[in-house]
């Protein structure tokens, strides 16, 4: 592999798949500083992405929208074979992202025998179901002549207009009635119905920690707004930043980064926290860290139920509990988590 290398790394899974990807990432320019690295994900996702000094350029796959159906994998193959990529390394499991790679004539594909497109691949590297994810994805390196690497923290680089952005969020809270103290980031989303610990809950904890002194930040997408809303209204808006559908990742990033900690479920926002160096108090219920999904800080904190026999249910989570009682996540109280968020924290203080 010459340090010249152009190389390519396709992911267009979810937001939290790409921060775990990123130490992959930053390896290569590590092992192959001249490299031309390129990186392939979703709208949502390629934000996160601005700004990193380990990424070249940043390729967009609406794969749900614009570039949906065999038409627009063809179009994002072009747009690839254009950049004259050498390699491609693929963590991405689904035939789709093989076959785009393919029909780029990118000749040296590298994915994982769990890959639904392995046939496509000239390298395949076992996947390791007890491994990490972000050591799992390392390993895709080993093919190119670098194995046992050491798996570093992955970084995000908000820029200074995000900075600005959530500058003007907190000033506008503040000047409309709230309070200059340290806070907590609470956020309560998930794709997955089943792995969003119940609104109550959030509720009961927001009231606890409001009641110890913190403030709150309330981090999420447009379709976390309500839920957030919730929350909110139980404790005052003086109370709680709520920042849900204001932000893109990339400056709820820099809000989690503003954060003393975050509580969170088994998605997105655990995984931005990690890369700023939050330490999370994040809530399993019918995933279990042993996915190799789990938090990546040294103070990360997981609330689960290890006792029951129904977990795990699901590697993603699901619409709905598979035995209809949901204890895995209604199990988890309020206090538990206010007490691992406490021992996260130092006395409030004034910002």
């Amino acid at each position: 592999m010459t340090q010249d290398a152009r190389i390519v790394v396709f992911q267009t899974a979810f937001p939290g798949d790409v921060v775990l990807t990123l130490p992959l990432v930053q390896a290569l320019k590590k092992n192959l500083p001249g490299s031309f690295v390129g990186f392939v994900a979703t709208p949502g996702a390629a934000t996160l992405l601005k700004n990193h000094p380990a990424i070249a350029t940043v390729m967009v796959y609406d794969k749900r929208g614009a570039d949906r159906g065999v038409a627009g994998a063809r179009r994002v193959a072009e747009r690839l074979r254009q950049e004259r990529f050498g390699v491609a390394l693929v963590p991405h499991r689904s035939i789709r992202s093989v076959l785009v790679v393919r029909f780029a004539r990118i000749p040296r594909r590298v994915g994982f025998s769990t890959s639904a497109g392995k046939m496509f691949l000239s390298d395949v590297v076992p996947y390791d179901r007890g491994e990490r994810e972000i050591d799992r994805n390392l390993s895709l390196l080993g093919p190119l002549g670098f194995h046992n690497e050491v798996a570093s923290v992955p970084s995000l680089y908000p820029a200074g207009s995000d900075i600005a952005k959530v500058d003007a969020l907190v000033r506008s809270w503040q000047v409309h009635g709230g309070l200059s103290r340290r806070w907590v980031a609470l956020a309560p989303g998930s794709i997955w119905a089943t792995k969003r610990w119940p609104a109550a809950h959030f509720v009961g904890l927001a009231k606890l920690l409001v009641d110890a002194g913190w403030a709150l930040a309330l981090i999420g997408g447009t379709q976390d707004r309500s839920l957030c809303d919730q929350i909110s209204d139980a404790v005052g808006g003086k109370h709680a930043l709520n920042a849900a559908g204001a932000l893109n990742l990339l400056q709820s990033a820099e809000l989690i980064r503003r954060s003393d900690a975050l509580v969170s479920n088994d998605s997105a926002p655990m995984h931005l926290a990690s890369a700023m160096r939050v330490p999370v108090v994040a809530l399993f219920g019918p995933t279990i860290p042993g996915f190799g999904f789990a938090p990546l800080g040294p103070r990360d904190i997981v609330v689960e139920r290890r006792s029951l026999s129904c977990r795990p249910c699901s590697i993603h989570g699901g619409t709905k509990c598979p035995i209809g009682t949901f204890e895995c996540m209604i199990a988890i109280s309020p206090g538990e988590v206010f007490r691992a968020v406490e021992s996260l924290l130092v006395p409030s203080t004034v910002r």
